[in-house]
């Protein structure tokens, strides 16, 4: 009895490899099948929401002032003596004939959109010009400019240059 080992058939130890092998198969494909339609699925989600969020036709773009010097306004009261150096650009609505012809800006068009920023500029405190409220800012110019114009004539405003003095 001291001789005698443990045989274990090579038949049922065969078995068990295969069935473990059988199962970390599965297991890998399950793991590659879902993360493939978890990918996927948030891809498609973020890249369909940042599509209607800009989806329209390109604009025209308009810088808004000298074409060198952009707009140069008195900001914060006259007593302050602070001067802002602000280059804008606003993507405007090709297909408002009102605003746009042959692709180049209305002068009258050109003129309220003038009047109505440096209105907004003037008018800001401070404060206001705090490079984290410039979303806001942009924001403001562009309800303020389709108020004037019309809804709908100003896709997007852009701040190229910014020089509080």
């Amino acid at each position: 009895m001291a001789d005698e080992e443990v045989v274990v058939p090579e038949k049922k130890k065969k078995s068990q490899v295969v069935i473990i092998a059988v199962l970390v198969v599965v297991g890998l494909v399950l793991a590659g099948v879902i993360s493939y339609f978890v990918t996927t699925k948030l891809m498609t989600d973020s890249a369909g929401s940042a599509v209607d969020s800009k989806a329209h036709d390109p604009g025209v773009f308009v810088k808004l002032g000298d074409a060198k010097e952009g707009i140069i306004v008195n900001v914060g009261g006259i007593k302050t003596g602070r001067f802002l150096k602000v280059g804008i650009v606003m993507e405007m609505n090709p297909e408002k004939k009102q605003n746009i012809a042959d692709m180049k800006i209305i002068p009258m068009a050109e003129t309220k959109i003038l009047d109505t920023t440096l209105q907004i500029l003037r008018s800001q405190k401070l404060d206001e010009f705090d490079p984290s409220k410039q979303d806001e800012l942009k924001a403001h110019i562009k309800e303020e400019v389709n108020k004037v114009l019309g809804a709908g004539s100003v896709y997007d405003v852009y701040i190229t240059s910014f020089v509080l003095q």
